[in-house]
């Protein structure tokens, strides 16, 4: 089993990356590989709304770059967590770039992260925390993934790289969901050969509208 997570700070070291780090670090010891993908130093540009994806199925966007490699790693792994800074209460530029394109290309080959585990968590200097939790875990519900909590939003206080080893609740929060993610997907991969997986909707049903 594995969790892959997805850093979109521009920082590799940063605030968001030690938060991913201490939810990783519990998965491991539940003996779930992890491993941390860095988005948001990449030079990557936003949807353009082509729908070559909705045509051609094939798993990939067509602007073809980074992103094409980074839904396969989520459709290979068990357990997908999404890590951002807050910018302007929001989730930072390129990891939206990166998640408007890759759920595109999801619902357009058979909700493929469907039943997947699916987490996010935000490092923030002051306000704005929950506000951009919500906006990742809309990505995560609509891509049909299940959603483990921890005992208060997923949010860690830092501004300077670093100074997210301070805030010890922050910590605590990344632990508990790192348990917490670890013992959803052990229960969700001991029943998928109880429980049968429901019906996908039909084709016709609309996933876009603009």
């Amino acid at each position: 089993m594995k969790v892959v997570a997805f850093n979109g700070s521009p920082k590799k070291d940063g605030n968001t990356a030690c938060a991913l780090k201490i939810i990783g670090e519990e998965l491991v010891n539940n003996d779930i590989d992890f491993e941390i993908v860095q988005v948001g130093d990449k030079n990557i540009r936003g949807c353009i709304g082509c729908f070559l994806c909705m045509k051609n199925k094939d798993e990939k966007c067509a602007l073809n770059d980074e992103v094409n490699d980074w839904i396969q790693k989520m459709k290979s792994a068990d357990g997908i967590i999404l890590g951002s800074p807050v910018y302007f209460s929001g989730i930072s530029g390129t990891m939206k770039c990166f998640l408007d394109r890759a759920m595109y290309v999801v619902s357009a080959n058979d909700r493929m992260l469907r039943h997947k585990v699916g987490a996010s968590f935000v490092a923030v200097r002051r306000s704005g925390g929950v506000t951009t939790v919500n906006g990742l875990n809309q990505y995560i519900t609509y891509a049909e993934m299940i959603m483990p909590t921890s005992n208060y939003w997923n949010v860690i206080y830092g501004a300077a790289p670093g100074e997210a080893e301070n805030d010890m609740e922050g910590k605590q929060i990344a632990r508990i969901l790192g348990k917490n993610m670890a013992w959803l997907i052990k229960v969700i991969d001991a029943g998928k050969k109880a429980i049968p997986i429901p019906e996908k909707e039909p084709k016709e049903r609309m996933s876009f509208i603009r």
